[in-house]
């Protein structure tokens, strides 16, 4: 099983590190990239194999757009080398994943503009590259998006990995993006788009469940190679409407390290070869999971 690292937002939030709204993690990364660097690496200590690059904010939407303009190329490459130093000083095997967020805010398919995609993809990936083995677009609404991110990477050999995110209240239901897509036609574009992985984040425990076996079922029907994977967040169910932008929500009780590690060793049987942990898990909850590996 491959152990992913958590949320890096949360994590700065708690420690200390500079932290607000809109800018959320990239604030650190512009004042005191010095924090970026030791979530890294107590990730890493907890027992992650793959990190993954502060770049997820690094969006007009949290940086605004004169920002974005001036400087989304050299932070997205300060993130990337930050990430790449930890990995490279921990004296284990650490890869390094490229976050490529949502490009228009999380969990609003709506807000999508393909036409501007590519401008704002752009900086990310130039910044990035000389630093990361591997793409991961993640926290995907639909399936627009992931397209839209697959297209604006170079032919670099490096592997692509899709991460998508759920809608919350779908516990009893079929699983479905938050655009309304079902997972069994979003892991049939991955397969489509060449992701070596699949995942599902930034959504609630209790749907990633169904959202495994539906994306087992089309892998199968397929005849494809498909890992699958999941990191969930802390937060309690996010309505449809809601935007990364409306605060900071209350973390759960009882997505404590312990209570988290049922839902990965569950998750574990159902197939997942990768899980790691989105908004609000820390570099305890990777250091319980690690123990399943």
């Amino acid at each position: 099983m491959t152990i992913l690292d958590g949320g890096m937002g949360r994590e700065l939030a708690r420690r200390g590190a500079p932290f607000r709204q809109p800018e959320w993690s990239a604030l650190a990364l512009m004042e005191a990239p010095e924090h970026v660097q030791a979530v890294h690496e107590d990730f890493i200590a907890g027992g992650a194999r793959i990190i993954t690059s502060n770049s997820y904010a690094l969006v007009p939407f949290h940086i605004g757009e004169e920002r974005f303009a001036a400087d989304a190329r050299a932070l997205a490459s300060r993130a990337g080398r930050l990430a790449r130093a930890a990995a490279d000083s921990s004296g284990h095997s650490v890869r390094v994943a490229g976050s490529l967020p949502p490009l228009f805010g999380s969990y609003r398919p709506d807000l999508f503009d393909a036409g501007r995609a590519p401008s704002v993809l752009a900086p990310l990936v130039d910044g990035l590259a000389p630093h990361v083995d591997l793409w991961l677009a993640e926290t995907q609404s639909s399936i627009a998006e992931a397209r839209a991110i697959r297209a604006g990477l170079p032919d670099d050999g490096k592997p692509f990995w899709l991460s998508l995110t759920l809608r919350d209240e779908h516990v009893d239901g079929p699983a479905v993006l938050r655009s309304g897509e079902t997972v069994g036609d979003a892991a049939e574009a991955a397969v489509g788009l060449g992701a070596e992985a699949l995942l599902f984040n930034c959504s609630r425990p209790e749907v990633m469940g169904a959202a495994l076996a539906a994306a087992q079922t089309a892998v199968e029907r397929l005849g494809a190679e498909l890992e699958l994977g999941v990191y969930a967040n802390a937060f309690p169910p996010q309505p449809e409407d809601a935007t990364a932008n409306d605060g900071l929500d209350e973390l759960r009780e009882d997505l404590d390290p312990a209570g988290y590690l049922e839902w990965a060793a569950a998750w574990r049987e159902q197939g997942a070869g990768i899980i790691g942990g989105c908004c609000g898990i820390g570099p305890e909850h990777i250091a319980a999971i690690s123990r399943l590996s």
